[in-house]
């Protein structure tokens, strides 16, 4: 019998959680998708020591914090660029988390981070731009889809999210599953099963939510914490899988089922269609998405912070 992740691969599109090269290379998914965390570590591993030096010797003697800023976004399009030569579709990379709440200064950002793809001969039509799912975020990943500019609206923990999303006609959304079980398992919510995971929960939500409402937007399960998880959603359009857990399915056999699916019994929910007054009001009444969501930003931006100052200090 073939593996599960073979069987996966036959009902999703599995994509790499990754910036480890060798990890996709193995696992040969279709996307992959990075963020400033992933960053952080590939950036530790060996294999890209001589792409760090090349990156540091281009600031020459400028380190200040613009040129450590675009020292990352630097790293960040060469990682990509390496990536795209070895996935069929496309690779995801992360504006700066500190831009969460400015929408010009994302676009501004997303426009550069496509130009620097374009001079290593990358097109943009093999990328996605990678934005934290807050108001301001939603708004300039419309504004960019407009220029024919892909987004992949990224901390996502609640349909509120992912409705404003889809009505900003943003590409793909990347709903977190480990993340939202965190935090109900921190509060004393421990579920039994996989398909009493609240993480599952709100996936498999989102997904009968679009798909009842004919959304072209993809949905993309990320964050997981285990693969029974990660079993509980095949069949979502796409899942962003770590190298450990792609492992593990990768050595197991049995059958896997298919869960979510467009031709599946879907609850009736109405199309909601959200002012940025109703949008903050929800997620205010919704007390573990405002928490993720803040909290996911503010590890990002650690992480970027870090890679920076690593940049900064590399040859000193």
């Amino acid at each position: 019998m073939t593996s599960k992740l073979e069987q996966l691969k036959n009902m999703t599109d599995v994509v790499a959680d990754t910036g480890d090269i060798e990890a996709i290379r193995r696992f040969t998914p279709q996307d992959a998708t990075t963020n400033p965390s992933l960053l952080l570590k590939a950036a530790q591993l060996p294999q890209y020591q001589d792409m760090i030096n090349e990156v540091v010797a281009s600031l020459g003697e400028d380190r200040s914090e613009a040129a450590l800023k675009s020292a990352v976004m630097a790293f960040a399009v060469r990682i990509g660029k390496e990536i795209t030569q070895l996935v069929p579709g496309k690779v995801s990379t992360e504006v700066d988390a500190r831009l969460s709440f400015n929408t010009d200064a994302t676009v501004e950002e997303a426009r550069q981070v496509i130009e620097l793809y374009k001079k290593q001969g990358v097109d943009k039509s093999r990328l996605f731009i990678k934005i934290a799912s807050t108001w301001e975020g939603i708004r300039a990943a419309e504004i960019l889809e407009n220029e024919g500019i892909e987004c992949n609206l990224t901390l996502l923990f609640s349909l509120t999210q992912a409705a404003a999303c889809a009505e900003a006609g943003a590409s793909l959304i990347s709903p977190f599953v480990g993340r939202i079980l965190d935090w109900h398992v921190a509060h004393g919510n421990t579920p039994d099963t996989a398909e009493q995971d609240p993480g599952v929960i709100s996936v498999s939500s989102i997904y009968s939510y679009y798909k009842q409402h004919g959304y072209k937007t993809i949905v993309m399960g990320a964050s997981f914490r285990n693969t029974g998880e990660i079993q509980a959603l095949a069949g979502c359009d796409r899942l962003t899988i770590s190298p450990a857990l792609l492992e593990e399915l990768e050595n197991a056999s049995g059958d896997l089922p298919r869960r979510l699916s467009p031709e599946m019994d879907i609850k009736a929910v109405p199309r909601l269609v959200l002012s940025e007054s109703s949008f903050r009001w929800a997620m205010n009444e919704d007390a573990m998405a405002t928490e993720k969501l803040a909290e996911g930003i503010r590890a990002f931006a650690a992480d970027q912070i870090k890679l920076e100052a690593m940049l900064k200090n590399w040859d000193k």
